[in-house]
C-alpha cells in the first residue's frame, strides 16, 4: 500500500502550485496513470514520492508519505549523461542488490523483462541501447530490490509497437503496485485501474487533483458527459435567469417612471407606488440569491485548441515526394537499403519499425529534401526538439521574430489556444517542457500555413486529454503529413497509408 497526505508542491520559480493539500491510497496490486497537461507537476509527484530531495531544488513540498515507501523503485525519464556513456555492467552494479542475486534469479529477471541476460555484465555503453532496452535495462535495475511499488516516469516514451505490448504485459501482470505517467492512451486505457487526474482549471483558480478508481474510457466517458450536463444546464440556467431580468428590469423602469410622474396631490396612489417598489426591490434580492445558486460553468482545465487553416491543401495528382535511396547508413553501419516511397498531395503517411532500424534518420533525409523545394511550404518536427528550436529566445519571440505588435499579439492569442500560461510565453524556450516545445512547433506550423509536415513522433509529448484534440487537428489537415510515429491511435486515425522500415526498404503494411 502506497499512502500520500496533504501534498503540497509549489514552484519555487513562479511560485505555482502544482498540488494543494493532495491526499490518496493506493492499494497492493493498483495500476495507477497519471494524467495532465504538460507543466502540471506528474514528474515531480513521482519523484517526491520516491524522495523529495529529489524536487527540493526547485519546489517547495509539503506532506506525509507511508506505506511502503522504503520498498520503492523510481524510473527516470531517461539515463544521465554519465550512465549513458558508462557500461551496461557497471549500471546494475551500482544497485546493492545485483552481485547477491543467484544467476537463476539474474535469469528470472532477463527472461520476464526478454533482456539477455549476458548483457548484465556487458562493458557496452548504456547510451547505444535502443529506447525499448533502455528501458529494460532500467526495469532490471529495479527488479534487483524486489520493489513492491513502482514509480515509472514515462516509461512508454519512444517505444516501438511491440516493445510497447510487451510493456503492457509487464505494468498488468506486476504483482506490486504501480504508479506511471504515460501519454500513451492506449497503453493507459490498456493497464489502469486507477486514474489520478492533475489539472490546472484556469489562471488565477488552485489546482485540482483527484483520483478516480475507474479504467481510463470509463473516466473519460464519464468525464466529458459531467462537463457537457454541467455546461448544458448552467446555460440553460442563464438564459432563464436573463429573461427573468428583462421582466424584472421592466417592472423596475414602468414603477421608477410612475413615481417619478405621480402627482403631489394624489397622496394615495403615492403610497401605492412606494409599496410596490418595495416588493419590485424585494424581488431583486431574490433574484440575487438565485443567481449565486446557478449552476457554474465547469472549471475545468481545456485541453489543447489545434486548427490548421482550412484552405491548406495541395493537389491530389502533385507529386509531394518521389524518394529513391539505395542505402540508409549511420556512422558505417547499413540500416536498409533500396528506398522507395512515392507520397502525393494529401496523403497522410506513416513509418513505423523497430527501434534501431534507422526511421529517424531516413525521415531527416525526406525533411532535408522537401524543405529545399520551392513549390511547397514544407515545415520539420524532429524528434529531438533542439535541433529545430532556439533555447535562449521566448516562445512569443520565437513566433514573432521581428517584435512587430500585431504579430505578437497574434503568437500569444495562438499560444494561449494550446494551453500556455502568461509566464510560461515569457519563459526561454530551453524551460519548457517537452509537450510545450511540441505546442510550439505546431503552433508555427500553423501560423506559416505549412502544407507539408513532416513529424517525428508528434504526439509522444501530449496529454492523453489533449492527444485526441491534436489527432484530429493534424487527421482534417488539407496538406501532406509524411511521419514516424508509435502511437497507435495516431497511426489508426491520421494516417491512410502505412509503411514498415526494413532492411530491405519500406514495406507497406495494413492500416493498424
Amino acid at each position: 500500500m502506497l499512502q500520500i497526505d496533504h501534498l503540497t508542491l509549489v514552484h519555487r520559480r513562479d511560485l505555482r502550485v502544482l498540488a494543494e493539500d493532495f491526499s490518496f491510497v493506493l492499494n497492493d496490486g493498483d495500476k495507477a496513470a497519471v494524467i495532465g497537461e504538460e507543466g502540471n507537476g506528474k514528474s515531480t509527484l513521482l519523484k517526491w514520492i520516491f524522495d523529495p530531495a529529489l524536487v527540493e531544488p526547485y519546489c517547495q513540498a509539503g506532506g506525509v508519505r507511508s506505506g511502503q515507501t522504503g520498498s520503492m523503485g523510481y524510473l527516470s525519464q531517461d539515463l544521465t549523461e554519465a550512465e549513458k556513456a558508462g557500461g551496461i555492467c557497471e549500471y546494475c552494479a551500482a544497485a546493492p542488490d545485483f552481485y547477491e542475486l543467484t544467476p537463476r534469479e539474474l535469469g528470472d529477471i532477463a527472461r520476464r523483462l526478454q533482456f539477455p541476460v549476458e548483457e548484465y555484465f556487458s562493458d557496452r555503453p548504456a547510451g547505444t541501447l535502443s529506447g525499448g532496452e533502455r528501458i529494460k535495462l532500467q526495469l532490471s535495475r529495479l527488479l534487483f530490490r524486489r520493489p513492491a511499488v513502482l514509480l515509472l516516469d514515462e516509461p512508454s516514451s519512444d517505444l516501438d509497437v511491440d516493445t510497447l505490448a510487451w510493456l503492457e504485459n509487464f505494468i498488468r501482470d506486476y504483482e506490486g503496485t504501480v504508479l506511471y505517467v504515460s501519454h500513451d492512451e492506449t497503453l493507459i486505457e490498456n493497464t489502469a485501474n486507477v486514474i489520478l487526474h492533475m489539472e490546472h482549471p484556469r489562471e488565477g483558480k488552485p489546482p485540482r487533483c483527484t483520483v478516480h478508481r475507474l479504467e481510463y474510457a470509463a473516466y473519460a466517458q464519464r468525464r466529458s458527459g459531467a462537463i457537457a450536463y454541467q455546461t448544458q444546464q448552467a446555460r440553460r440556467e442563464k438564459a432563464e435567469y436573463s429573461k427573468k431580468m428583462e421582466r424584472y428590469r421592466r417592472i423596475q423602469q414602468s414603477v421608477e417612471h410612475a413615481q417619478n410622474t405621480v402627482s403631489r396631490q394624489d397622496p394615495g396612489k403615492g403610497h401605492l407606488l412606494k409599496k410596490k417598489m418595495h416588493a419590485v426591490q424585494s424581488m431583486g434580492r431574490r433574484f440575487e440569491r438565485e443567481a449565486e445558486r446557478m449552476t457554474q460553468l465547469p472549471e475545468v482545465e481545456e485541453a489543447v485548441f489545434l486548427r490548421f487553416a482550412p484552405e491548406i491543401s495541395l493537389p491530389a495528382g502533385k507529386v509531394v515526394l518521389a524518394l529513391q535511396l539505395e542505402m540508409l547508413a549511420v556512422g558505417g553501419s547499413v540500416l536498409s537499403r533500396g528506398i522507395r516511397l512515392r507520397v502525393m498531395g494529401g496523403e497522410k503517411v506513416g513509418i513505423i519499425g523497430p527501434n534501431g532500424t534507422g526511421k529517424t534518420t531516413l525521415l531527416r533525409c525526406i525533411a532535408s529534401q522537401l524543405l529545399a523545394r520551392k513549390d511547397l511550404k514544407a515545415a520539420y518536427m524532429p524528434q529531438d526538439y533542439a535541433d529545430t528550436l532556439p533555447p535562449d529566445i521566448t516562445p512569443v519571440e520565437y513566433l514573432a521574430p521581428g517584435g512587430d505588435r500585431e504579430a505578437e499579439t497574434r503568437a500569444r492569442t495562438f499560444l494561449g489556444c494550446v494551453r500556455f500560461a502568461r509566464e510560461e510565453m515569457t519563459h526561454p524556450i530551453a524551460a519548457l517542457s517537452g509537450g510545450q516545445k511540441a505546442k510550439l512547433l505546431l503552433t508555427k506550423m500553423m501560423l506559416e500555413g505549412s502544407d507539408v509536415l513532416v513529424l517525428d513522433e508528434p504526439t509522444r509529448n501530449f496529454s492523453p486529454l489533449s492527444g485526441p484534440r491534436v489527432r484530429q487537428a493534424l487527421r482534417e489537415y488539407g496538406g501532406t503529413i509524411i511521419s514516424v510515429s508509435h502511437d497507435r491511435k495516431f497511426l489508426r486515425e491520421v494516417c491512410d497509408k502505412l509503411y514498415q522500415l526494413t532492411k530491405d526498404g519500406l514495406i507497406e503494411e495494413e492500416m493498424v
